[in-house]
């Protein structure tokens, strides 16, 4: 037979999964992940629709960005790292620290509690454990605490930055799975108070089991605790605005983290512990870290714009029903995935890449937006501390 033999067109399907293979490849090959999704949104929607309308999307694709709902992101980080670097972190160590003080194991139970108050305006795991380690370790290992104990508690309780609101991460969740902030918000508060109150618990109980680990504290008398404790109300009115506001109905969440970031900066005016060049340094952090998540969304859109092209959330779907796999099946092999995944992403990272393939068939199966996304940041809290690469174990050794 000398007739030419019929090729098969390669499927939007194959396209997706090669572009997804060729994500991973560039991730591990260190390409910075904004310009990874990008190039590989643009270069497998040209191969489903052609380039013309590949470069019409990416071209139009950054001025997405434009949007109100997103300035949020750049107030509350600002709040955070005026909030460091006025001080008010080495107050609430030391305040935590009181109410702990003349237990076993007290320093790490306060640093778990500071890193549980500090969450509520940093918004940030690595920022949290990148402003407890140096405060918190030294003065452990001083006191003679074993190091694991020192360092595994920084680590643990600063994965609670992205589970106690605000969060950075839920935002970019409830941009991508179009959620509701204030929702996802008042998810996150409990279960970020019940991890850090297990987190407390397994110090009691390492402390109890091996009692060389963690030494007894020395005593103090109420009024010096009393005295340390009040001076978290400057975290106390900053958490009512970014917060309470929103819970009440006062203020919409991008109004909220306005409120909150002009009161951190009155407030750290007022007491003078922020010099202008001080201030200075977290706006130029903020712009950084502002400029890195836009362009970081920016690819995601790009790559989200070319998942839904593929139809690879479809196929998943048409997969579950064809096998009749319980969603509690369906459910578990993705916590599987992210806990994998987030010993060698960055949280961010994580959300940006999967929700666009897996949300739908979350909502498919029948579970809540909302629930799947604190679902999806406590895997990813367990990512940042899991070997071989937790990103936030990383931070505290540097």
């Amino acid at each position: 037979d000398q007739r030419p033999q019929e090729r098969h067109p390669v499927t939007s399907q194959a396209i997706g999964g090669y572009g997804i293979l060729a994500l991973v490849a560039l991730t591990f090959l260190r390409v910075p992940l904004g310009a990874a999704m990008g190039l590989v949104g643009l270069a497998g929607y040209a191969a489903i629709e052609g380039w013309f309308k590949a470069t019409v999307v990416f071209g139009s694709t950054p001025y997405s960005l434009a949007q109100y709902e997103l300035s949020v992101l750049p107030l509350f980080i600002l709040m955070g790292n005026v909030a460091t670097r006025g001080g008010m972190s080495r107050e609430l160590y030391a305040a935590a620290n009181a109410i702990f003080a003349g237990r076993r194991g007290a320093l790490p139970m306060a640093t778990i509690g500071a890193c549980a108050g500090f969450a509520a305006v940093s918004g940030s795991s690595v920022a949290t454990a990148a402003t407890f380690t140096p405060i918190a370790v030294p003065e452990m290992i001083r006191q003679g605490y074993d190091v694991r104990v020192a360092t595994g508690s920084v680590a643990a309780a600063g994965t609670l930055g992205i589970l106690i609101p605000p969060s950075v991460v839920m935002v970019i969740y409830a941009l991508v799975a179009e959620a509701s902030v204030p929702a996802l918000f008042a998810a996150g508060m409990i279960p970020g108070v019940v991890l850090a109150l297990l987190f407390i618990a397994t110090v009691w109980i390492i402390a109890r089991v091996r009692p060389e680990w963690c030494p007894v504290g020395a005593r103090m008398a109420w009024r010096p605790r009393i005295k340390a404790a009040v001076q978290m109300w400057k975290l106390a009115v900053l958490f009512g605005f970014a917060i309470v506001g929103i819970y009440t109905g006062w203020f919409s969440p991008t109004e909220a983290a306005g409120v909150a970031s002009a009161a951190a900066i009155l407030i750290v005016v007022a007491i003078r512990t922020l010099s202008l060049e001080e201030f200075w340094k977290a706006v130029v952090e903020t712009l950084r870290t502002t400029a890195m998540l836009m362009f970081i969304i920016a690819g995601a859109w790009m790559f989200a714009y070319f998942v839904g092209h593929t139809k690879i959330p479809n196929a998943l779907i048409d997969l579950v029903n064809a096998w009749a796999l319980p969603g509690w099946g369906v459910m578990l092999s993705i916590i599987v995935f992210y806990v994998i995944a987030g010993c060698v992403l960055e949280s961010v990272a994580i959300i940006l890449v999967t929700v666009p393939v897996f949300l739908p068939l979350i909502v498919s199966l029948g579970y809540d937006v909302v629930w799947y996304g604190i679902l999806m940041v406590v895997m990813v809290e367990i990512g940042l501390i899991t070997p071989p690469v937790g990103l936030n174990v990383f931070v505290i050794r540097a």
